[in-house]
């Protein structure tokens, strides 16, 4: 499973904020070009983001899906990117000082990606999840109540 963490200068509210907001999804996770549709019921689980991976003209479309939501705690997610595959990602956070430490494991699950040996794997994902909790930072800070 590749691990990232990172402390962000704003509170377990505000980074709890962005990832509840599935409209910002796009905006801050690698690879994520567009979100068509939330589900009222988002974050709960069960609920899903539409979203659409790759470039245009070569986008597809998909859906992300919560597993678990533990309010300003944990939000476990499963994300779809066919034709690769499925994977679990969890975001798990803890007040650090005055911001937030956030944890961020993901795992494929289902799919071509799942074959993939772990240690080839997990430098890829590493590389892609740092961005994306950089993303998700800047987002979150730029908020700060």
């Amino acid at each position: 499973m590749s691990e990232n963490e990172c402390v962000i200068n704003a509170s377990v509210d505000d980074v709890f904020a962005v990832l509840t907001d599935g409209w910002s999804y796009a905006g801050w996770v690698v690879g994520a070009s567009r979100v068509r549709d939330v589900e009222p019921a988002w974050p709960q689980p069960g609920s899903s983001i539409h979203h659409s991976v790759g470039t245009w003209p070569l986008l597809i479309d998909d859906t992300t899906t919560v597993e678990e939501y533990v309010p300003l705690s944990l939000l476990r997610l499963r994300v779809r990117a066919w034709p690769t595959g499925e994977g679990q990602v969890e975001f798990e956070a803890t007040p650090k000082d005055d911001g937030c430490h956030l944890v961020m494991r993901e795992r494929a699950v289902k799919g071509p990606a799942a074959m993939i040996p772990q240690a080839a794997l997990d430098p890829v994902l590493s590389l892609r999840n740092t961005e994306t909790l950089r993303r998700l930072r800047l987002i979150a800070e730029g908020r700060k109540t």
